[in-house]
């Protein structure tokens, strides 16, 4: 009797739990198209098997969505919406705004690192910076001068850098990451770190910002969120590396803070066009500029690099794309080179840069946290708590969006039919549908500067050099803070002996 009874009981538990795992799954609060979901540890089992290709997992999933969203549940997080519906991405960007900051989740991952700098806060605080960073981002002697450093690096510190290889075999991606490392650290902060002269290691403070942001973007991929948490809490691992590098980082930038102080001080005014000179003087106080200018340098220093490094990449696969570009870039006079009017003219450069951010964004993924309970557009319903996250890596890969050949690299599709003159202008995206640079009130600023500099650079060197991957090997995206190539982009660098030929423009 007593084993008939147990017998009944297991199997009315059993029941009970298909009954709840069933309604669960068609419960709203859950994508029908997400992963195995489950009371208590939600997807972790899925998410740990899939832990090593994240971005092709919730690629393919968003792909069999009907309406390009997914929700993850994992073990000690909140739910996360993760979607590429560019509705729902102008919902949360701009429509419903004040309902998806940051949040307190975000802030605590990079809080260690960036403070209350400018991408880690919301509300007054963020606005003020904005604001203030606004105005210099739009004033022309910064402009100038960003430039003016620009011709100097390239001419005096990456030329000759390139040069200097001979028959050598060099990382790219570190090579223009640590030119950009200069660009911002000069920009910002008025100092230059002779990351690129053949006769100093890379400076430690880039060392240091490198181990940061890898050790921040292993916070936030952390199946269980507590892990990093009690690992910080007793100061090993991962934990003890960020916090030295964190320390490191703090120390360098807060000198730089006290000798232009200084400097000030002695002279009553001190030239400079760089970022900290001017809220120096606009009366800031120093834990204030010292998160502003390590946040202006995290923004800058890898996501033009690596936007550049995997165009690279791409052009070296497409030579009819390389020697269109390259047709593009010899009708202009080296001094010319940076003229605006010049710049803007590269339609097809700027096509190859948009297509290489299309497939591999420098952020392939954005989070944001809501406030309170709402509705996407989609109809997925979000709970007050939740992380709600765009998926750039994912969007560019939606046949939704960018049909058949959506895997393909054609620069041609973002230009407008062909008039009879030739080639039509570039079209104009919707931002929420490629929003490699954010849309809405939290679009970047360095937007357009940003541009610029690739434009530059890239034209710059086409027009010298000839480069070529050392292997055929096709390269891993691998997204932490910013995106990068696994093991850096290994390439052969031969300086090209006659200028390259005219071509018609189009």
């Amino acid at each position: 009797m007593g084993l008939l009874f147990l017998s009944l009981f297991s199997s009315l538990c059993l029941l009970h739990v298909i009954v709840i795992l069933s309604k669960l799954r068609r419960d709203p609060k859950f994508s029908a198209h997400g992963p195995p979901t489950y009371p208590v540890i939600g997807c972790l089992v899925s998410f740990y098997k899939n832990s090593h290709r994240l971005l092709d997992w919730y690629t393919h999933l968003l792909s069999e969505s009907g309406n390009q969203t997914i929700t993850i549940r994992r073990l000690g997080a909140h739910r996360t919406v993760v979607t590429a519906n560019p509705k729902n991405v102008e919902y949360m960007l701009k429509t419903n705004f004040r309902n998806y900051p940051k949040g307190k989740a975000f802030s605590e991952i990079l809080g260690d690192f960036l403070g209350c700098g400018i991408f880690n806060v919301d509300g007054e605080l963020w606005h003020t910076q904005r604001k203030l960073a606004s105005h210099e981002f739009s004033a022309k002697s910064l402009q100038d001068y960003v430039v003016n450093t620009l011709v100097e690096e390239v001419e005096n510190k990456l030329f000759p850098k390139m040069e200097s290889l001979g028959e050598k075999v060099v990382d790219l991606q570190e090579l223009l990451r640590g030119f950009a490392f200069n660009i911002v650290c000069r920009v910002s902060l008025g100092i230059d770190p002779c990351n690129l002269d053949p006769f100093l290691s890379v400076s430690s403070l880039a060392t240091a910002f490198n181990v940061a942001s890898e050790m921040c973007a292993r916070r936030s991929l952390e199946p269980v969120f507590v892990i990093w948490k009690i690992k910080r809490m007793i100061g090993v691992g991962s934990e003890r590396r960020l916090r030295e590098a964190i320390e490191e980082i703090h120390a360098f930038v807060t000198k730089i803070i006290h000798d232009k102080r200084e400097a000030i001080g002695k002279d009553g005014v001190i030239l400079g066009e760089d970022l900290l000179t001017k809220m120096i003087l606009a009366g800031h106080d120093e834990k204030f500029l010292r998160d502003m200018m390590i946040s202006f340098i995290m923004a800058g220093r890898d996501t033009t690099s690596a936007a550049m490094t995997w165009l690279f990449y791409l052009l070296s696969r497409h030579p009819e794309a390389e020697q269109e570009v390259m047709k593009e870039v010899s009708f202009v006079e080296d001094e010319r080179l940076l003229h605006y009017e010049e710049l803007k003219e590269m339609n097809f450069l700027k096509a190859c840069i948009c297509e290489s951010m299309r497939l591999f964004p420098p952020v392939a993924w954005d989070s944001k946290h809501a406030i309170a309970d709402d509705l996407l557009p989609d109809g997925t319903v979000v709970r007050g708590g939740d992380r709600v996250t765009y998926f750039p890596y994912g969007m560019g890969r939606m046949k939704a969006l960018w049909g058949e050949d959506r895997f393909e690299f054609k620069p041609e599709r973002w230009f407008l039919e062909p008039d009879q003159e030739g080639r039509g202008g570039l079209k104009k995206v919707c931002p929420y549908q490629f929003p490699v640079f954010q849309a809405g009130p939290r679009v970047c600023l360095g937007k357009e500067m940003a541009f610029i500099q690739m434009k530059y650079v890239v034209a710059s060197i086409l027009k010298r050099f000839e480069i070529r991957p050392s292997s055929l090997e096709s390269p891993v995206f691998v997204p932490m803070l910013t995106a990068h190539m696994a093991g850096g982009f290994k390439v052969f660098v031969r300086r090209k002996e006659k200028p390259i030929a005219k071509g018609p423009r189009n």
